[in-house]
C-alpha cells in the first residue's frame, strides 16, 4: 500500500526509467488518438465553475480539455484525475436497441482519459486510462483501467519484464512442450506450424522473433474502446482492446484481453463471463458463465453456457457450449455443446462434432502428462465413447459408443469404428458415411459452406469432403484393403503361399480378388494390422463393398473436381492433361505442390513439401514477419483450384492403372460419374427415409399424419431437394463437356 498526495493521483502513467529524453508520459496515447482530428482546448474559470457546481471535482482543472460545441451541463457529479480529454457533447440521447442512455458523463470517476464525441458514461465506479471512442455507452462499470505494461493478449513482454510473464499457449500437449505465443492476428494455420514442427529449432526461434515484432516492448499504450460500442453492468475490466461496435454486458472479468470488433462482424460478451489472457476474433459470441484461460478465439465462433477453454485456439465457425476444453487445437467448423464432454491435449482437424459424454483425453490415461491424440478433419466420437492416448485418426472417422481400452491408429476414412466387448477387438467397417449415410456426409460438406458467414477471413478452409487430403488417404485406405485381402486369402488357402512373396506381392493378389471375385472376399476374416496396441488384430467388415465404394468416392470427387475446373476454365480434359504432364515435367515448383502428402495447415490443404519450403524460407531469413507467412499461404491458396484439378487427374491415372488417360478412359469416367450422381441423390433421399420408415421412429407419433407435421415428407427435406438439383447440375456439366478433344 502506498499514499500519494493528490495531485500526483491520475500522473506518471509510464515509470520515468521507461522514458526517453523527447518523451512525456502522453507519446503513446496521443498517438492512438491521431486519427481523430480533434481541437483541444481548456476550460475557461466560468466552465469551472459550472462543473463544480454540478457535483463535479478535480484537483488541477488545467487538465480538463474539452472539444467544441460542448453542453457542460452533461456533466455531473464525477471525478477527473490526471489529464482528461472529453469531445463534443450535446443534449442528444444514444441508444442500443433499447438501452437509451443521454450523451454526457454522470457519477463516474475517471482517470487521465481521452473521451471521444457524443459519448455516454454513467456509474463507472473506477475508469482509468482508456481512450473511448465516439459514440461508445459505458454503464454500471466497477471498475475498467489498464495497465502501463498492458500487452492485450499478446505474448509479447514489455520493458523491465522478466520471461516469467510471458503468455504461452500449451496447444496439443499437457507438458508445455509445445507451447506457442498468441498474437492478434494468428489463425489455426500458424499455431499448427508452430506447434508441429518442434524438431526445428531455429523455426521456432524465428516465429518468436515475428510474434515479438507484432507489437513492441514500450510502456504506456492506453486501453480502447473502439467507436459505437456497448459496455454495461460489468464488475472488473483491465487491460482489455475493445474493437468497435463491441457489445457487452454483464460480465465479471475480463483482463488482458483483445476483441476484435467492426460494424459487420461485431463481438459480444455476455452475463457472468471470465475471460484473461486471450484474443477473441470478429463476429464471436462469448455468453453465460463461460471461464476461458489463455486462449484465441477464431472469427465467428461463439463461447456459451459455462464452457470452459483453457491453452487452447479454437478455429473460425465453431461452437463450444457446457464442456471443458483445454490445451487443445481446434481447426474451424467444431460443435462441441454437451456439458459431460472434454477434449484435452489434442489436435483436431476441424469440422469435427463431440457428442455427450465423449471424452477425449486427458492424459490420466498414460504415464505422464506428455500424451497426445490427432484427429484429421470429419472426427465425430459418438455417445460416452472414451479413447486412450496416444491415438490418431484418419479423415472422417465415427466411432461408436464404447471404452476403448487401448490407443488406436485409424488410417481407414470415411469409417466407423466401434470395439466389441465380447471379443475384445476393434472392428472397422471402410466407408461407413458413403455406404450407410451419405445424407449426413453430403449435408456436412453443404452446412460448412452456407454457415460460414465471416466478413473477415483470415483463414481459408477446404470444406469439401473429396479434396487431395482425403483422395490420398482412400488411395492409401485401398492399398491396406488389398493387402488385409490379400493375407486374408493365404490364410483361408485362397491363394497359395509360393504365390506371394512380399507385401507387394499380396497387395495384388488381394487387389485381384476386390475386383474380380468380392463374393469370395465376403467369406473371409480380414484382420487389420497396427490399427491397435494390443494382442488382437482389428477385424474389417465389408471390405469388399467398403473397397468398391472408395472407388466410387474417387471416381465422384475426381471427376467433379475436374469438369468443374475445366468448365471455369474453358479447357478440353485432352489439353489439360497435356499442359498438366508438361508443367510437372519442366517445372519442380509445380511438381512440389501436387505430389503429397497432403496436410491440413489450419483449414487449407496443403502439400507437405511446400509447407517444408517455407520453414526453411522462415529459418534463412527469406520470410522475415507473420505477414510474409500468410501472404505465403494467400499463395497457396490461389494455386489450390489448379493443384486440386491436377491431383483429380493424377488420381483418376492411377485408378485405371495408366500414366496418361485416353478417350475411352475418359468417357467411361464420365459415364460411371453420371451413374454415381444418380446413386448420391438417391442414397441421400435413402439415409433421410430410413429414419422416417422407422417402426421405432413411429411410436411416438399418434398417426402418420402427426409424424408428417413434424418431421415433414423425406422426398420434401430441403437438403435432399438441394442434392437432387446439385446432381442433376453436375450431369448437365458433364452432357455438355466436350467427350475428349
Amino acid at each position: 500500500m502506498n499514499r500519494i498526495p493528490i495531485n500526483e493521483y491520475g500522473y506518471g502513467f509510464i515509470p520515468p526509467q521507461y522514458l526517453g529524453k523527447e518523451r512525456d508520459e502522453y507519446w503513446l496515447r496521443n498517438r492512438q488518438i491521431e486519427g481523430w482530428n480533434v481541437t483541444w482546448r481548456p476550460l475557461v474559470a466560468e466552465e469551472r465553475q459550472q462543473l463544480e457546481r454540478q457535483g463535479n471535482i478535480c484537483p488541477n482543472w488545467n487538465d480538463v480539455l474539452v472539444e467544441d460545441p460542448i453542453d457542460l451541463s452533461l456533466i455531473r457529479d464525477s471525478a477527473f484525475y490526471g489529464l482528461v480529454r472529453i469531445g463534443s457533447m450535446e443534449p442528444y440521447a444514444v441508444s442500443y436497441h433499447d438501452f437509451v442512455l443521454p450523451e454526457g458523463i454522470r457519477d463516474s470517476h475517471v482517470i487521465s482519459c481521452d473521451i471521444g464525441r457524443h459519448s455516454s458514461i454513467h456509474r463507472v465506479g473506477y475508469l482509468s486510462h482508456y481512450i473511448i471512442g465516439e459514440q461508445c455507452m459505458l454503464s454500471e462499470i466497477d471498475e475498467m483501467d489498464s495497465t502501463n505494461h498492458a500487452k492485450f493478449g499478446n505474448g509479447i513482454l514489455k520493458e523491465g519484464e522478466e520471461e516469467s510473464v510471458r503468455i504461452r499457449l500449451s496447444v496439443m500437449n499437457e507438458s508445455e512442450t509445445r507451447a506457442i505465443l498468441p498474437f492478434e492476428s494468428m489463425t489455426c494455420a500458424d499455431a499448427w506450424l508452430w506447434g508441429t514442427y518442434r524438431e526445428h529449432p531455429q523455426l521456432l526461434k524465428r516465429l518468436e522473433e515475428f510474434t515479438e515484432n507484432e507489437g513492441d516492448s514500450f510502456r504506456g499504450w492506453y486501453g480502447e474502446v473502439g467507436p459505437c460500442s456497448v459496455i454495461k453492468s460489468c464488475r472488473v475490466i483491465k487491460d482489455v482492446k475493445f474493437g468497435s461496435y463491441s457489445y457487452v454486458k454483464g460480465a465479471n472479468k475480463l483482463k488482458n484481453l483483445t476483441i476484435r470488433s467492426h460494424e459487420q462482424s461485431p463481438s459480444q460478451i455476455g452475463e457472468g463471463v471470465e475471460l484473461v489472457n486471450g484474443i477473441i476474433g470478429y463476429g464471436c459470441h462469448v455468453f453465460y458463465g463461460v471461464k476461458a484461460v489463455r486462449f484465441i478465439m477464431g472469427n465467428n465462433s461463439n463461447l456459451k453456457y459455462g464452457a470452459r477453454l483453457l491453452n487452447s485456439l479454437l478455429g473460425d465457425n465453431s461452437t463450444i457450449s457446457c464442456c471443458e476444453v483445454l490445451n487443445t487445437l481446434v481447426f474451424p467448423f467444431h460443435e462441441q455443446h454437451h456439458n459431460n464432454s472434454f477434449l484435452i491435449a489434442a489436435l483436431v482437424q476441424g469440422q469435427s462434432n463431440m457428442a455427450a459424454g465423449a471424452n477425449i483425453g486427458s492424459n490420466h490415461n498414460t504415464r505422464g502428462n506428455d500424451g497426445e491424440m490427432q484427429a484429421k478433419r470429419g472426427f465425430w466420437p459418438a455417445l460416452s465413447s472414451s479413447i486412450k492416448y496416444n491415438s490418431k485418426f484418419a479423415s472422417f472417422t465415427l466411432i461408436t459408443k464404447g471404452d476403448y481400452p487401448h490407443e488406436l491408429d485409424v488410417p481407414i476414412p470415411f469409417s466407423m469404428i466401434s470395439y466389441e466387448e465380447g471379443t475384445g477387438r476393434i472392428a472397422i467397417m471402410p466407408a461407413y458415411w458413403w455406404m450407410y449415410n451419405r445424407y449426413a456426409l453430403e449435408r456436412n460438406g453443404w452446412k460448412f459452406k452456407t454457415r460460414d458467414k465471416r466478413k473477415f477471413v483470415s483463414q481459408r478452409i477446404e470444406t469439401d469432403y473429396l479434396a487431395p487430403d482425403t483422395m490420398e488417404e482412400l488411395l492409401h485406405a485401398l492399398d491396406l484393403l488389398s493387402l488385409w485381402v490379400g493375407k486374408a486369402a493365404v490364410t483361408a488357402s485362397l491363394i497359395t503361399p509360393t504365390v506371394v512373396s512380399n507385401d507387394e506381392a499380396l497387395r495384388e493378389q488381394g487387389r485381384i480378388l476386390l475386383e474380380t471375385h468380392p463374393e469370395q472376399v465376403g467369406d473371409l476374416e480380414v484382420l487389420a494390422m497396427g490399427i491397435e496396441r494390443s494382442s488382437h488384430r482389428a477385424v474389417v467388415l465389408k471390405s469388399a463393398e467398403g473397397y468398391r465404394a472408395y472407388k466410387e468416392m474417387l471416381i465422384f470427387g475426381a471427376v467433379r473436381i475436374l469438369l468443374q475446373y475445366l468448365d471455369a476454365q474453358g479447357m478440353t480434359i485432352s489439353a489439360f492433361q497435356e499442359e498438366t504432364m508438361n508443367r510437372i515435367a519442366t517445372h519442380p515448383s509445380q511438381r512440389q505442390g501436387v505430389r503429397g502428402p497432403f496436410v491440413n495447415v489450419g483449414g487449407q490443404v496443403v502439400s507437405e513439401p511446400l509447407v517444408t519450403d517455407l520453414i526453411r524460407d522462415i529459418e534463412e531469413q527469406r520470410v522475415k514477419s507473420w505477414e510474409e507467412i500468410h501472404e505465403r499461404y494467400e499463395m497457396w491458396w490461389s494455386a489450390y483450384p489448379l493443384v486440386k484439378a491436377t491431383v483429380a487427374l493424377q488420381v483418376l491415372q492411377r485408378l485405371v492403372r495408366t500414366v496418361r488417360l485416353e478417350s475411352s478412359q475418359w468417357e467411361y469416367l464420365v459415364d460411371r460419374f453420371m451413374i454415381l450422381c444418380d446413386q448420391n441423390a438417391l442414397e441421400v433421399y435413402r439415409s433421410r427415409k430410413k429414419d422416417h420408415d422407422d417402426p421405432f421412429r413411429k411410436i411416438v407419433y399418434r398417426s402418420e399424419e402427426e409424424m408428417v407435421a413434424v418431421l415433414g415428407k423425406p422426398e420434401e427435406n430441403a437438403f435432399v431437394r438441394q442434392s437432387r438439383s446439385d446432381m442433376e447440375e453436375l450431369k448437365a456439366l458433364a452432357r455438355r463437356f466436350p467427350p475428349w478433344t
